[in-house]
């Protein structure tokens, strides 16, 4: 485990490019998933893998040299520009699990002819390259994680019912949003429920709620972002809040511990993991008990960092992505 010194060495941001290709790429189940790629079309292949799940988000193209690097942005199920967009309470989200988004994955890598891609990406995106990388180790070069998350049930329950500690007022706002019945139970599934409901006020009032506890936890570190998730607009905050409850009540459909189980699987693939110390949403034992279990993967952690990052946790993925390159 190291805690990088500076930023000197660290690359900076690269200014915003258009991607040369887009579309709409069909994967099946009456869905389609958009796709872009920038940067140099013969450079080293690098997929940016969003959090969420049902985040989308294109900032991440800057965080690679386009002079050098491939770079495959995609939105995954039901989020930004694929279809069906969740925010549409009739469309059905059956087809929405982690094993179809690990299909689509190996799906659009193919339709792109890449042999073999550096994965990046945060929070519930380093979930999904975990599941990934263990299911096609083969078609993995490098990795390159922000904000670790596994998604195991207790990850699951410190978000959304243990920090509560550390919360109490917003927790109780967060709490009250449920029925009566449910306020002693399963949280994440009674929002389920209600992001499901067929009374457009009712699911807007979920959405509101849900995203506001989000933003209370994230705004409770050193350097948080008040107010992130509540400023997404309508329909991409509906799909936000309908996706993750959807994944979380039913743990991501993996196996409790599976991902930290199957590490082994990843053998032979360079990996940095990069985490806040001050992160409250995915606290660090994570990324610390994953870097035990991969002797591959070095564990970096930003002292001043929390889930939202902070410019040196933007310098240290740089250092990483330009590391790899070479």
């Amino acid at each position: 485990m190291s805690t990088p010194d500076s930023q000197s060495d660290a690359p900076q941001p690269f200014p915003d490019i258009e991607p040369y290709a887009h579309g709409l790429l069909d994967v099946g189940d009456g869905q389609r998933i958009y796709w872009e790629t920038s940067g140099n079309p013969y450079g080293k292949p690098a997929l940016v893998v969003h959090g969420g799940p049902g985040g989308g988000g294109r900032g991440a193209r800057k965080t690679f040299d386009p002079a050098v690097y491939l770079i495959v942005l995609f939105d995954q199920r039901g989020c930004g520009e694929s279809l069906p967009h969740a925010s549409d309470p009739a469309v059905d989200l059956t087809h929405n699990t982690t094993r179809h988004l690990i299909a689509d994955m190996e799906q659009l890598r193919e339709h792109l002819g890449i042999d073999r891609w550096l994965l990046f990406g945060g929070s519930w995106g380093s979930t999904l390259i975990l599941a990934y990388a263990q299911r096609y180790p083969l078609r993995v070069s490098e990795i390159v994680l922000a904000g670790v998350t596994m998604t195991r049930q207790e990850e699951i329950d410190w978000l959304y019912r243990d920090v509560a500690r550390l919360l109490p007022e917003q927790w109780e706002t967060f709490r009250t949003g449920v029925p009566l019945a449910d306020r002693h139970g399963n949280l994440v599934d009674a929002y389920r429920r209600l992001m499901e409901s067929p009374d457009a006020p009712t699911r807007e009032a979920a959405a509101r709620r849900w995203c506001a506890w989000e933003d209370a936890v994230i705004a409770h570190e050193n350097l948080g972002s008040p107010g992130q998730y509540s400023a997404e607009p309508d329909a991409a905050r509906m799909a936000f809040v309908r996706i993750c409850a959807h994944y979380f009540a039913n743990a991501a459909w993996l196996e409790d511990g599976q991902l930290l189980r199957d590490v082994h699987r990843l053998t032979g693939i360079p990996g940095v993991l990069i985490h806040g110390r001050l992160d409250l949403s995915a606290p660090l034992y994570t990324a610390w008990q994953l870097a035990q279990a991969w002797p591959d993967a070095e564990l970096q952690v930003i002292d001043d960092a929390g889930h939202t990052g902070s410019s040196a946790m933007g310098a240290a993925v740089r250092r990483a992505v330009a590391r790899f390159a070479r």
